[in-house]
């Protein structure tokens, strides 16, 4: 029975479990929970992810969620070729550069999403929400230029966990209009990260899931999509201007959390 990775393709969590292993050369399918965002179990993903999050990761009787977890099974199981260097102090480091960017990065694109995708905020309102965005995304740049310093990759002289946890991220950062500075080092790590052939998988795959997504604000305004507000997301909005934007969604049923397990 091959890998299965349950996903959406804008996700960075996903990317990064199909990234790393493509570059272990383990063969995988690609599944999407059924009605995702809707609120309807999808009894077969739920199984492997109960909290009802992309993405999770089934290896026979082995079903593992949370994106952290999945690639420290990838890696255990498949140690070679190895993703995270064998020195300690290394391999910490780049642990910290992928909480960083799960944690503090990812609900910048996200909430840049929710107002120009789900409409949860226009004119003044978005435009503060959204200068706090750039601003928040600027000092994480500063950071990761410092954590890259003058080496090809995050880990030196392979590419490994870190570059897979940052690059999906600023692809999307990229995408919403806020990446690095273009005459950057870190514009061109990017620019050599996604020459890989497995960036350019997840990359496309993500690209061609946005042109099914023109309406989607108005599946948000009905109820029939709910976007989830959990921990790192929710408090990025209420501490970016956007307090009303989660009341408003309460109100109309149109957010949701992670489920509850039992």
């Amino acid at each position: 029975m091959s890998v299965i990775v349950y996903e959406h393709p804008l996700s960075p969590y996903a990317q990064k479990i199909k990234i790393a292993l493509d570059e272990k050369g383990v063969p995988y399918e690609t599944r999407m929970p059924q009605a995702i965002g809707s609120g309807h179990p999808d009894n077969e993903f739920l199984k492997a992810n109960p909290r009802g999050e992309v993405p999770a990761l089934i290896d026979g009787e082995v079903a593992i969620f949370d994106s952290t977890i999945i690639l420290e099974y990838i890696e255990d199981k498949w140690p070679e070729p190895f993703l995270l260097p064998r020195d300690p102090a290394q391999r910490a480091r780049e642990r910290m550069i992928e909480e960083v960017m799960d944690s503090t990065f990812e609900p910048i694109n996200w909430g840049l999403g929710e107002l120009r995708w789900f409409k949860r905020a226009e004119g003044e309102r978005a435009r503060v929400i959204e200068a706090r965005a750039m601003a928040q995304a600027g000092g994480l740049y500063e950071w990761l230029a410092r954590q890259l310093g003058e080496q090809e990759w995050f880990g030196g002289f392979r590419f490994g966990w870190a570059d897979i946890c940052v690059v999906p991220f600023l692809n999307g950062a990229v995408g919403n209009g806020i990446g690095p500075a273009d005459d950057s080092p870190l514009r061109a790590w990017l620019a050599r990260a996604n020459e890989r052939r497995s960036v350019q998988k997840a990359a496309k795959a993500a690209a061609d899931s946005i042109t099914g997504m023109q309406m989607v604000d108005q599946a948000v305004k009905s109820g029939l999509f709910k976007r989830e507000y959990r921990d790192h997301r929710l408090e990025w909005m209420i501490r970016s201007g956007g307090l009303d934007v989660v009341l408003e969604g309460m109100k109309a049923g149109n957010i949701r959390f992670s489920n509850e397990l039992s």
